[in-house]
C-alpha cells in the first residue's frame, strides 16, 4: 500500500470559543509545531505520490455473511493538487479502468483523499455503512496525540447513489447501496489526514454493537459518578484532607470518561475542535489530580514546606497547561500523558520508601498502585498501537474506575478504622483538662488527622502576638519557632507520630511579636486510636527563658571571670591547647605564653580596700585587652595574674616589643579620686619550642619565669629558661612527695573542739588537716594546699578528708547520741566547688556515712562563694537537699554584696578572727556586735574564731554570739584524743 504526504490543516474557526486571540506570536508558534507534529507523523504512514497516481486498487469483497469490514489495508491515500484530485477507478467486470476527477468541497479539507474499492459478489443489492471514529485512544499517540476530528468530508462514489451521510455526534456514518456485481470506487476528501479506523458495517450489526457500548458506557458512567458524589460527601462527614484529594480524583476521571462516551458531545453539542480543547484539559487535571491525591494521602506536606510549593508548582503547571491547550491541544496533552507517566514514577518511589519505614499509609496503597501502574502500561501499550483490540479502549476505562474505587476503599479504611477515641480515654483527658486550667500551663494540642495545632491564647498573650496568630496548620506554628530549632523540632514530632509511642519533651525558641525569641518547653504524649495510629499529640507549653538565661549565663561564669568577664583558667587552658594541636600540624604556628603578675597587689588591696582593688583590676584588664589582637587570649589565671596566648607575634624581637609595652601600659597611673596609683608587674615569657609535654608545661615555664622576676625586684620581663627550673626542684620534690602522701597515708586529720557558749557544753569539730611529712615533719596547710590547688590534687585530698570526716563523726553519734547531735566543719576549696562531681561526692560519703541531717557542715569562704554567685547558689542548695550543712567562713573579711548572702542556704556563719581579738587597748571591733546581730537576723548559727581566753568566751556570750572555737577550748587534736574528749564531757554532764 502507498502512502502520499499530507499538507497543513486549515485553521478554521473554534465553533465554542467566540474571542480574538491578541498574542499572535503564540498562535504562530504553537502552529507551526502542530504542523511539524503532522508531517512527522505523515512521513511515518503516507508515501508521497504525484497528482496522477497509477493506482492499483483492489477491491474488498463485500459478502452477506460477514457483519463487519475492517477497511484500513484496503485504503490508499491521494494528494490532490490545488482544490481537485483525479485517481483511476478499479476495474469493472469489463476490465475497463476510468478516471475521476473530485472537487475540494469544503476550504478546511486537508487536500487529502482516501480511496478504496467494493465489489459486490453476490446476487442481492447490499447496504452498508462505512464508519470513521472522529477519535480512537488506539494508536492516539504519546507526545503529540491525535485527539479527534472530523475525518471525512464528503464521500463519492465511482458510480450509483451518492452515500448518504447519517446523525452521529462522534464518528462520520456514511450508508451506501452496492448493485449486484458491481465495483465501485469511493474517493473520500478528508478534513484530516489521519483516519485512526475505518469499517464496513452492516447496518444492524453496527446498531447492535452502539447499542451495546452505550450500555456498558452508562453503566461505568454510573458507577464514576456515585464514587466521586460519595467521597465528597465523605469529605463534608469526615472532615480529613485525604477525601477531597479522592474525590477530585474521581471527579477527574469522571470528566474523562465523559468526553470519551461521547456524553459531553451529545448533551452540549459539542464540536470536533472544542472536544479536542476539552480532551486536552481532561487529561492535564487527571494527572494534576493524581499528584494531589499522593502528597495528600501520604500526607508528605505536614511538616515540609517544600512539599506545599512543590504541589502549588505542580497546580501551576496544569494551569498552564490548560492555557497551552486553548491554543494547541495536541501539545497539551502530551505533556499531560508524559505528567502522569512521571507521577507513576515518582509515586512508585515514594511508596517504596515509606513502605520500607513501615509507613502504615504507604503499605495500604501498594496493592492498589501496584494495579495502577498495570493499568499504566497497559494504556502505554494502547496509545502506542502494540495493544490494539475493539474492546481494549472501554474496558482500560473502566478499569480506571475500578482503580479510583480501589483508592477511595483505601482512604475509608485509614479514615474511619479506629478513627474516635475510646470513651475511657475521653473522661480521662476531661480530667487532665481541669487539672491543666487550675495550673495555668499553656495547652498545646496537635490533630494529626486534620493537621491543625491549637495552643492556649497565653502562648499568643506571652509573644505579643494577635489571637490565633499560632493556630492552624502545623507549618504555621513551626514557622513562628527559630530557624536553627526547627528541623529538630519537626524530626522529634514525626518521629513519635510515626513510633506512636513515647514522651516528648523539647525545648525551642519562638519568635515574638518584637522579634526577640522566647524559649519554650513542649511536653507531650501521643493519643493512639484503636487502629493503632496517632490521632492526637496533647501537651503543655512552658515558658522557660529565665531558666535558660540562667542556665547559659551559668555555662558562661564557669569558665570566664565573674570580676572581669575574661577567659578564667580552665578555659586559657582549653584554648592552649587548641594552639597547640595546630602548630604540631603548622610549623610556622608558634604560640607564646605571657604571665603577668602585678607587683605587691596585696599591700594595694590592704591600703585602698577590696572594692578599689576589684576597681584596679578591671582597669588593667581593658588596658591589656586593647593591646591584642583577635586571634590573641587574655585571660585572668587567679587574683592579680593575667595570662595571655600570644599567636599574632612570632618573631623574638616583636614578642619582646609587645611584652614592654605591656610593661609600660601597667606603669601609667590609675587615677582614683584624688589620688593616683602607680603599679608594675612581673612578666614572664615561654615560648613553645617542643621541649614541653603539654599545655600545664609550657604555662608553669611562664609562671615560673614571672616569679623570678618577682623574685628579683619586680617591674621585669623574663624570657624562661632551662636553667629556671633548677631553682624550682624543691617545689617540685614537694608536689611529687604530695602525689604520693595519700597512698602512704601520711595525711593526718586533727579536730579542733567548737563549744556551745550558753552551757560550756562540746557541740562538734572542726577538721583541719597536716600533712606528716618522712623528711621535713609535720607540715601546716598553709605550706602545701596551695601546691594542691595548682596541681589538682585539692580534689582528691578534700575528697578524703570530707569521706574520713563524715565516718568518723558518724562513729561519735552512734557512741555518743546528743540533742542537737554533734556536728564537725570541713573546708572546701575553690576547685571543689567548681566541679560538677561535689554533688555526687557529697552524695557518697553521705551514703557510706548517714550521720544526722545538717551535723557534716561543709565551710567555704566568703570570698570564694562571691567569685560565682549564680553558680554557687544552685550548687549550696542541692548540697543543703543532700542533707548536709552549710558554713560561710571568714565572714566579713571578704567583699560580697548582702542581697547576695540571704539568698544563699548557709545556717552557720563563722565570724574571722580578726574581728574576734581585742587591740591593745582590750577594745573589740565596734561591727562585731553587727555581725552577730546579722547572723541571727538571717536565721543562722555565729560561730566566733580566736577565742583564746575564757574572758572572749565570756564577752562573746553577753554579745549573743552562740559559738566559740580557739585555744580557750582546746587545741587541734587527734581523733582518739577527741574521743575521750566527748567521754569526759558526756561523763560530767551525767
Amino acid at each position: 500500500m502507498r502512502r502520499i504526504g499530507a499538507t497543513t490543516e486549515a485553521h478554521g474557526v473554534t465553533p465554542v470559543h467566540s474571542f480574538v486571540l491578541t498574542t499572535a506570536t503564540v498562535r504562530t508558534l504553537l502552529s507551526s509545531l502542530r504542523l511539524l507534529s503532522l508531517c512527522l507523523a505523515l512521513a511515518a504512514g503516507l508515501t508521497a505520490a504525484g497528482s496522477g497516481p497509477a493506482l492499483a486498487l483492489d477491491p474488498v469483497a463485500v459478502t452477506l455473511d460477514r457483519p463487519a469490514i475492517n477497511l484500513g489495508r484496503a485504503v490508499e491515500f491521494v494528494q490532490g493538487e490545488a482544490d481537485r484530485v483525479s485517481v483511476p477507478t478499479a476495474p469493472g467486470a469489463d476490465g475497463i479502468v476510468r478516471r475521476m476527477e473530485i472537487r475540494q468541497t469544503q476550504a478546511t479539507s486537508s487536500l487529502t483523499w482516501a480511496v478504496f474499492a467494493l465489489s459486490n459478489a453476490t446476487d442481492e443489492q447490499v447496504d452498508r455503512l462505512i464508519v470513521v471514529p472522529h477519535y480512537r485512544l488506539i494508536r492516539s499517540g504519546l507526545i503529540w496525540p491525535d485527539l479527534g476530528s472530523q475525518r471525512i468530508v464528503s464521500l463519492t462514489p465511482s458510480q450509483g447513489f451518492r452515500p448518504e451521510r447519517q446523525s452521529a455526534v462522534d464518528q462520520d456514518v456514511f450508508l451506501i447501496t452496492l448493485d449486484p456485481g458491481t465495483t465501485v470506487t469511493f474517493v473520500a476528501e478528508l478534513r484530516d489526514p489521519r483516519l485512526p479506523q475505518i469499517t464496513l458495517w452492516q447496518p444492524d450489526a453496527f446498531k447492535d454493537r452502539e447499542n451495546s457500548f452505550t450500555l456498558y458506557r452508562g453503566i461505568v458512567l454510573g458507577i464514576a459518578g456515585l464514587l466521586a458524589l460519595f467521597l465528597t460527601i465523605l469529605f463534608v462527614v469526615k472532615g480529613s484532607l485525604m477525601f477531597p484529594a479522592a474525590a477530585l480524583l474521581a471527579w477527574a476521571v469522571l470528566g474523562t470518561l465523559a468526553l470519551d462516551f461521547g456524553f459531553w458531545t451529545r448533551v452540549m453539542e459539542l464540536g470536533p475542535e472544542a472536544v479536542r480543547f476539552w480532551r486536552a484539559t481532561a487529561e492535564a487535571i487527571l494527572s494534576a489530580t493524581l499528584m494531589i491525591f499522593l502528597f495528600a494521602y501520604l500526607d508528605l506536606n505536614r511538616w515540609h514546606v517544600r512539599y506545599t510549593v512543590l504541589t502549588a508548582i505542580w497546580l501551576a503547571f496544569a494551569g498552564g497547561l490548560v492555557t497551552v491547550a486553548w491554543f494547541d491541544p495536541s501539545i497539551a496533552a502530551g505533556i499531560a500523558r508524559l505528567g502522569i507517566g512521571i507521577v507513576t514514577i515518582l509515586g512508585t518511589v515514594i511508596l517504596v520508601y515509606l513502605a520500607f519505614l513501615r509507613y502504615d499509609r504507604a503499605i495500604n496503597l501498594v496493592p492498589t498502585w501496584i494495579l495502577f501502574m498495570i493499568w499504566g502500561g497497559a494504556a502505554l501499550l494502547m496509545v502506542t498501537g502494540r495493544l490494539n483490540n475493539e474492546i481494549a479502549a472501554p474496558a482500560l476505562l473502566g478499569a480506571l474506575v475500578l482503580l479510583v474505587m480501589l483508592i477511595g476503599f483505601t482512604v475509608m479504611q485509614h479514615a474511619f478504622a479506629g478513627g474516635t477515641v475510646p470513651q475511657a480515654l475521653v473522661s480521662d483527658s476531661e480530667r487532665k483538662a481541669l487539672a491543666l486550667t487550675g495550673s495555668g500551663d499553656i495547652i498545646f494540642d496537635w490533630d494529626v488527622g486534620a493537621n491543625r495545632i491549637w495552643v492556649s491564647p497565653e502562648a499568643e498573650q506571652h509573644l505579643g502576638l494577635r489571637r490565633g496568630a499560632l493556630e492552624g496548620a502545623a507549618t504555621k506554628f513551626v514557622e513562628a519557632i527559630h530557624p536553627a530549632d526547627r528541623d529538630r523540632v519537626r524530626s522529634t514530632l514525626d518521629t513519635v507520630v510515626e513510633h506512636r509511642r513515647g514522651r516528648l519533651f523539647e525545648e525551642f525558641r519562638m519568635r515574638a511579636a518584637d522579634n526577640h525569641f522566647a524559649w519554650f518547653a513542649l511536653r507531650a504524649r501521643p493519643v493512639v486510636g484503636s487502629d493503632g495510629e496517632v490521632v492526637r499529640l496533647v501537651g503543655t507549653l512552658t515558658d522557660v527563658t529565665e531558666y535558660k538565661t540562667a542556665e547559659e549565663r551559668l555555662l558562661h561564669d564557669a569558665v570566664h571571670d565573674n570580676l572581669t568577664g575574661l577567659p578564667n583558667r580552665e578555659l586559657f587552658l582549653d584554648r592552649l591547647d587548641a594552639a597547640l594541636t595546630i602548630a604540631r600540624s603548622d610549623e610556622t604556628w608558634r604560640p607564646t605564653v605571657l604571665v603577668f603578675d602585678i607587683d605587691r597587689f596585696k599591700q594595694v588591696n590592704d591600703s585602698v580596700g577590696m572594692a578599689v582593688g576589684d576597681s584596679i583590676l578591671l582597669t588593667v584588664s581593658r588596658r591589656l585587652a586593647r593591646l591584642l589582637k583577635p586571634q590573641d587570649t587574655l585571660a585572668r589565671l587567679n587574683g592579680d595574674q593575667f595570662g595571655i596566648i600570644l599567636v599574632s607575634e612570632r618573631t623574638p624581637e616583636r614578642i619582646t616589643a609587645f611584652a614592654e609595652t605591656i610593661r609600660k601600659t601597667l606603669r601609667a597611673p590609675i587615677a582614683f579620686g584624688d589620688r593616683e596609683i602607680f603599679l608594675t608587674g612581673s612578666l614572664g615569657i615561654a615560648l613553645a619550642d617542643g621541649t614541653q609535654r603539654g599545655r600545664e608545661d609550657l604555662l608553669k615555664d611562664a609562671e615560673l619565669a614571672a616569679y623570678h622576676g618577682k623574685r628579683l625586684g619586680g617591674d621585669r620581663i623574663e624570657v624562661f629558661k632551662q636553667a629556671l627550673r633548677a631553682q624550682k626542684t624543691d617545689r617540685l620534690a614537694l608536689e611529687s612527695d604530695l602525689r604520693r602522701a595519700l597512698e602512704r597515708s601520711e595525711i593526718a586529720i586533727v579536730y579542733q573542739p567548737v563549744v556551745r557558749l550558753a552551757d560550756r557544753t562540746l557541740a562538734g569539730f572542726e577538721a583541719l588537716v597536716r600533712w606528716d611529712h618522712p623528711r621535713l615533719g609535720r607540715l601546716p596547710p598553709g605550706e602545701f594546699i596551695a601546691i594542691a590547688e595548682e596541681t589538682g590534687l585539692i580534689v582528691e585530698l578534700g575528697l578524703f578528708v570530707l569521706d574520713r570526716t563524715a565516718r568518723q563523726l558518724f562513729q561519735w553519734q552512734q557512741l555518743m547520741p546528743l540533742d542537737p547531735p554533734l556536728f564537725a566543719a570541713v573546708n572546701v576549696s575553690s576547685r571543689q566547688l567548681l566541679r560538677h562531681d561535689l554533688l555526687q561526692d557529697v552524695k557518697g560519703v553521705l551514703a557510706r556515712a548517714p550521720v544526722a541531717r545538717g551535723s557534716l557542715k561543709l565551710e567555704l569562704t566568703e570570698s570564694l562563694v562571691m567569685e560565682n554567685p549564680e553558680y554557687a547558689a544552685q550548687i549550696l542548695q542541692r548540697i543543703r537537699d543532700l542533707g548536709a550543712g552549710l558554713s560561710l567562713d571568714d565572714f566579713g573579711t571578704g567583699y560580697s554584696s548582702l542581697s547576695y548572702l540571704q539568698r544563699f542556704p548557709f545556717d552557720t556563719i563563722k565570724i574571722d578572727k580578726s574581728f574576734v581579738r581585742a587591740d591593745a587597748r582590750g577594745v573589740r571591733p565596734v561591727m562585731l556586735r553587727s555581725i552577730i546581730a546579722l547572723g541571727h537576723d538571717l536565721g543562722m548559727d555565729v560561730v566566733a574564731e580566736g577565742a583564746e581566753v575564757d574572758a572572749d568566751a565570756v564577752e562573746l556570750y553577753q554579745l549573743g554570739c552562740d559559738f566559740a572555737q580557739g585555744f580557750a577550748f582546746g587545741e587541734p587534736m587527734t581523733a582518739e584524743q577527741a574521743t575521750r574528749l566527748l567521754r569526759d564531757a558526756t561523763a560530767q554532764a551525767a
